[in-house]
């Protein structure tokens, strides 16, 4: 019975070493699908039901996935995913305001929402989803 208490006790100290309780490495890089140069601004979100996991763009359009931190990864399965990529501009608002700051869409609206973003992913281990997307494309008589 001792030799139970203390494999338990053994077991406990050292589960906090052990890791991610079987989450996958994900990680990649964004690109245009126009001339392949990194998304440099954004968030890559996958989502799988309730489960929502993601991972900041950096300027040479790579990311790295995680559930409760950036690296921590994500447990095996089927993902929708899809992208927010968006930068500040200033334009000139009215003569009352001067200079507004307005969110400008730097990819194809599509992308923002997993309904049509037509991403999907299954994780099975350590992989790299690479992405390639539209870029925006402002309506006739704007920008």
């Amino acid at each position: 019975m001792k030799r139970f208490y203390a494999l338990l006790l053994v077991s406990i100290l050292l589960s906090p070493f052990t890791g991610c309780g079987g989450n996958v490495g994900l990680g990649g890089k964004v690109t245009f699908t126009d001339d392949g140069s990194p998304l440099a601004v954004g968030t890559v979100v996958f989502q799988k039901g309730n489960l929502i996991s993601r991972g900041d763009l950096k300027s040479d359009g790579t990311y790295t996935i995680g559930s409760l931190s950036e690296r921590d990864g994500l447990p095996p399965g089927e993902y929708q995913v899809y992208i927010f990529g968006a930068e500040k501009i200033l334009t000139p608002a009215n003569q009352d305001k001067g200079i507004e700051a307005v969110t400008e869409p730097l990819i194809n609206p599509k992308y923002f929402r997993p309904e049509t973003s037509e991403l999907t992913v299954t994780v099975k281990r350590s992989t790299r989803f690479d992405i390639e997307v539209e870029r925006y494309v402002a309506p006739q008589g704007r920008r």
